[in-house]
């Protein structure tokens, strides 16, 4: 079993290159006023090709990600009118998978990042 650790940084550097080198235009750190709740929602990029535009958020620790934090990603997306987005992590629980596959939300490993790089 391959052990991937790596720096916050150095992450975010992988997934910035893995959708630079898909085609899309990257906005770093956008803060976004939501429409209904008026809250403040901070993403780690925004990824546009086109007139796609989508949010992508890291999650940097080990741990498994569940169903609450692709649930709190979702409602974050919809709230600022973009639903759809990425999720990055180490891996995420079988629920987790589940609601994002009924919902359109993306989610990918930093292992797939990191091998589609190579």
């Amino acid at each position: 079993m391959l052990v991937l650790i790596m720096s916050v940084a150095s992450i975010l550097d992988s997934v910035i290159t893995y959708f630079r080198h898909k085609g899309y235009k990257l906005e770093r750190d956008p803060i976004w006023e939501g429409k209904t709740s008026g809250l403040s929602h901070k993403f780690d990029l925004i990824i546009r090709k086109g007139n796609e535009q989508r949010l992508v958020c890291i999650h940097s620790w080990r741990r498994t990600v569940g169903v609450n934090m692709v649930i709190k990603m979702d409602k974050a997306a919809e709230d600022v009118n973009l639903p759809r987005p990425i999720l990055i992590s180490e891996k995420f629980s079988g629920h987790a998978k589940a609601y994002a596959n009924r919902r359109g939300i993306t989610l990918l490993t930093k292992r797939e990042i990191l091998q589609r790089l190579r």
